[in-house]
């Protein structure tokens, strides 16, 4: 994907001020009609209207918005600084809570799971020493009547009002107005900012967001689609690396792949693959590290596997899972798509119910994106491409999980390689941020939308391209917290998020360059302070 000669004319002015990209997106999307955020809860359906369509047309909206950032515009204040510049239905969640149960056994894991499925709950986090549950208030005292006893004291609230808390995570007016009104200013202060961080962005939003990061950076960057969704909405990537020297791999180009999105709830995903493309593209050339792993290695970012989910969040429902698939009942829609890929799927057999939020489909790749992302990955590595690395990244429960996530009884052949890397994950965030990050086998993670117990199962991402596309460094990275905020985390924990993936993702590029992370480790042990507000690539 390209822009126009004409629109690119005035880039080297921007560029040259190492403009933040959020400033030209803002305006542009102003230009282009959509308002930063702003979402119609009036359409529903399923209809589709493509951001390429009347969200980028022809263009040249960002030869205006570059000429109205050089040249300035009138500042517009908002009224109102508080209210989201959405319109989604909130009312909905007006009586949920999010409980949390400590349990010492897997039975009671078992029992709890079993009783939340029964009664129709949103189990978010199922572990062996606790197990969160979204509810309405009256079911609380029924959930209690159908538990074992050690259970009926052993809970806490962590969300006493989910309504706030979902109303919190979308943009605000006051954002939106910040953004306009810096869109004339290039001081050194504000491009620190990194604004189009400071919100969770939309898709149509992502979408233009992406097409200008690869006109900004055309030697370096292309932007693709792998497939269509289910409602036909295109799933865009984003490839980085140096190719200048074609004939260096022999042919072979090595790349690391990163996804977000692939459940729609899980906003901080998203926004976390975004941050670190544009971090890594910024550092090609400034930043030796990040320009020797470009000139080896290609990195392919995938910010929104599910689109269809991510949309519908925006427009209908923020706690939505799954995809917006339609299964064989008709009132329950959608697949896990991490427990819809082709190896060992559904080991266990007991995810059969398409109204559970961990069904992954009646057979493997039922679930349409999984299966654009699976043939997608066959045809790369048919023509040229070695898959080295993939970092799948979720919320919640601060982990790095590695394969497999199928079974604890059988051992991937390098587990210790992919240990020691994982615990060197780990240490790089928290050199960077000072959090925790717990590695293990994904089989005992943390798992989301279980709702039948504590047995592991099959169908994974990270299980299939380490098997199948002999991805031998695949990771499973459940981003932050652990439980205070689960899937709604404020928006001031995307930048400090992503800076501590941008951490870990260095130290993973080092690894694979053969440095085993100590060039990574040793500038974050020199660090001596860390400005949480911006990347800092020097």
């Amino acid at each position: 994907m390209r822009l126009s000669p004409e629109s690119l004319s005035a880039l080297p002015l921007v560029i040259g001020f190492a403009l933040s990209p959020s400033t030209v997106s803002a305006a542009a999307f102003r230009h282009a009609g959509q308002p930063v955020g702003l979402i119609d809860n009036a359409n529903t359906d399923n209809t589709y209207r493509d951001a390429r369509g009347s969200g980028f047309p022809g263009l040249t909206w960002l030869r205006e918005s570059v000429s109205e950032i050089i040249f300035g515009h009138p500042s517009t204040k908002h009224s109102d600084s508080t209210s989201p510049s959405v319109s989604v239905p909130l009312s909905r969640y007006r009586d949920d809570v999010v409980v949390r149960f400590n349990v010492t056994n897997p039975r009671d894991q078992t029992l709890l799971g079993q009783a939340a499925k029964e009664n129709r709950m949103d189990v978010w986090a199922s572990t062996p020493q606790f197990v969160d549950i979204r509810l309405q208030k009256d079911q609380l005292r029924l959930l209690l009547t159908r538990i074992p006893v050690p259970l009926e004291t052993q809970w806490s609230v962590l969300i006493p009002d989910l309504e706030g808390a979902v109303w919190a995570t979308y943009p605000t007016k006051d954002v939106t107005g910040e953004l306009e009104d810096a869109a004339g200013k290039l001081d050194a202060a504000y491009l620190k900012g990194n604004i189009f961080f400071h919100d969770y962005q939309p898709l149509s939003v992502i979408t233009s967001w992406m097409a200008l990061m690869e006109s900004m950076f055309p030697s370096i960057a292309k932007m693709g689609i792998i497939g269509d969704s289910f409602e036909g909405r295109p799933i865009h990537s984003f490839r980085i690396g140096d190719r200048s020297d074609e004939n260096a791999n022999n042919g072979t180009r090595k790349t690391i792949l990163v996804t977000g999105g692939l459940h729609g709830r899980e906003w901080i995903s998203t926004s976390t693959v975004t941050y670190l493309l544009w971090s890594i593209i910024t550092a090609y050339g400034k930043e030796s590290m990040v320009t020797k792993l470009l000139k080896h290695f290609d990195i392919v970012f995938i910010p929104v596997l599910n689109p269809d989910g991510y949309d519908y969040t925006w427009k209908t429902d923020r706690l939505w899972r799954k995809s917006r698939q339609q299964t064989k009942v008709s009132w329950c829609r959608g697949f896990d798509l991490d427990q819809a890929f082709g190896f060992v799927w559904d080991q266990t057999k007991s995810q059969v119910d398409p109204c559970s939020e961990s069904y992954g489909g009646d057979e493997p790749f039922q679930a349409v994106e999984a299966t654009r992302l699976a043939d997608w990955g066959r045809n790369q590595t048919e023509n040229g491409v070695k898959f080295i690395g993939y970092l799948d990244l979720h919320s919640y429960s601060q982990q790095i999980l590695f394969p497999y996530t199928f079974t604890c009884d059988e051992d991937p052949p390098n587990r210790e390689n992919l240990e020691e890397l994982g615990v060197g994950l780990a240490k790089a965030i928290r050199l960077s941020s000072g959090n925790f990050y717990t590695v293990s086998s994904a089989c005992e993670g943390t798992v989301a939308g279980k709702d039948t117990g504590s047995e592991a199962t099959g169908g994974s991402a990270i299980d299939w391209f380490y098997h199948e596309l002999h991805s031998r460094y695949s990771y499973q990275v459940k981003l932050r917290d652990t439980g205070s905020y689960g899937f709604l985390l404020p928006r001031s924990h995307i930048i400090p998020t992503g800076e501590e993936m941008l951490n870990a993702l260095k130290y993973f590029g080092d690894f694979l360059l053969g440095n085993n992370g100590i060039e990574s480790i040793s500038k974050a042990n020199d660090r001596t302070s860390h400005d949480k507000g911006r990347v800092d690539l020097k």
